[in-house]
């Protein structure tokens, strides 16, 4: 197998981490292949040939994509034929499903194993889209345990491997070391905001978010706001939105860059936009309210066609089975509301023991070295 070409394709922040968990587990088995295709940062350090960066593929929602389709499917159309000309052995594509699978799809129909690492949600949205997810993929790499058996109803071969972050992260986080790396003390309350990796997401969220931040802080007086912004871009927005705020509060918030975990792991509470860093959250074992919206029309569509199928949809409430956290979306979204949910998280102390303890067993299930089992099953299907 020495000198193999693997292309991997992943769409965003969270997908660049995961891909580069998966080169340096397929380097120790695989010390002479070749990595190339989209990814990140993360994935570059690991040693992949980047083509285009992952937030060219950035984009969320529907209406979104419909904007920057034009773009997208020029990229697209140069990564079929740049995949053609490299001699590739296998396609990993890492989540960004709307990208992956048709890619895969015309891959595997060419002969090109397949594999798609992340399974889309399909137990919010249309499970019966398993079946065209396998006329795509070979294989199904799946991030949480209840996804296999969606796959195996409609004949698709799919493999629970658990989460990488879980993998990463302790079992017993260090709040006392991450209060001190951030320059934070130890008697002092923190709440984190972490709207989101996407423009968008500030643009959509961004200002409740702070407005909640502004009322907690006019009523708990010892209390520091940590922003985890996810680098310069966020940043500068997020600057923006404090600068709007009141003059006696704006030197209690605290802007962080690139360093999500460490805030997450030093602060009480967190308000957070659904999504991986809700994941990240709960592994951090930091109680949250979690926020969603998304763009006017693209709810509207959601709505009219009916395309959600699940009461609960941020990961800590399904991996658990039933609501640990709050959940505020959509026209519910405002300071007030983000407020109110995540004043009781300051005092409720039974409540919030007795969900740490449920976060405490969701990571211990997705513990599974991830990386490790990923490598495994993509090395079964080379050729």
């Amino acid at each position: 197998m020495a000198g193999k070409t693997i292309v991997l394709c992943a769409g965003e922040a969270s997908g660049d981490q995961l891909g580069a968990g998966l080169i340096v587990q397929l380097r120790l088995r695989l010390p002479d292949a070749r990595f190339v295709g989209i990814g990140g940062s993360a994935m570059r350090a690991a040693g992949m040939e980047t083509w285009w960066d992952s937030q060219t593929l950035s984009v969320m929602g529907l209406v979104e994509v419909l904007r920057h389709l034009p773009r997208l499917l020029a990229v697209r159309r140069a990564f079929i034929e740049r995949i053609a000309d490299c001699g590739a052995s296998i396609y990993v594509g890492i989540d960004a499903p709307d990208f992956n699978l048709p890619i895969e799809r015309r891959l595997k129909a060419r002969g090109m194993r397949t594999v798609h690492y992340v399974s889309p949600s399909i137990w919010a949205w249309r499970q019966k889209r398993a079946a065209k997810i396998g006329r795509s993929a070979d294989c199904v790499l799946c991030l949480f345990p209840f996804e296999p058996a969606l796959y195996a109803r409609y004949g698709v071969a799919a493999h629970f491997v658990g989460h990488p972050f879980a993998d990463e992260m302790p079992l017993k986080p260090d709040r006392a070391a991450a209060r001190e790396l951030l320059g934070q003390g130890s008697q002092r309350r923190l709440l984190a905001l972490l709207p989101g990796s996407r423009a968008g997401e500030i643009e959509r969220l961004g200002a409740d978010f702070v407005g909640a931040a502004q009322c907690l802080l006019r009523a708990v007086p010892d209390l520091r706001v940590l922003i985890a912004a996810h680098n310069e871009d966020i940043a500068a927005r997020m600057r923006l939105l404090i600068d709007t705020s009141e003059v006696a509060l704006r030197h209690r918030f605290v802007l962080v860059i690139g360093q999500m975990r460490p805030v997450l792991a030093a602060s009480d509470v967190a308000l957070v936009a659904s999504g991986t860093a809700t994941l990240e959250a709960l592994l951090s074992r930091c109680p949250m309210v979690v926020a969603y919206r998304i763009a006017a029309l693209t709810y509207w569509i959601v709505r009219i066609f009916g395309l959600l199928k699940v009461r609960l949809y941020s990961l800590p409430n399904v991996l658990a089975g039933r609501q640990i956290v709050p959940e505020i979306s959509q026209n519910d979204v405002s300071a007030v509301n983000l407020s109110n949910a995540l004043m009781p998280w300051f005092d409720n102390g039974a409540e919030l023991a007795e969900v740490q303890t449920e976060f405490e067993r969701i990571h211990v299930q997705l513990r599974c070295d991830a990386s490790a089992r990923a490598a495994e099953e993509i090395v079964k299907l080379l050729p």
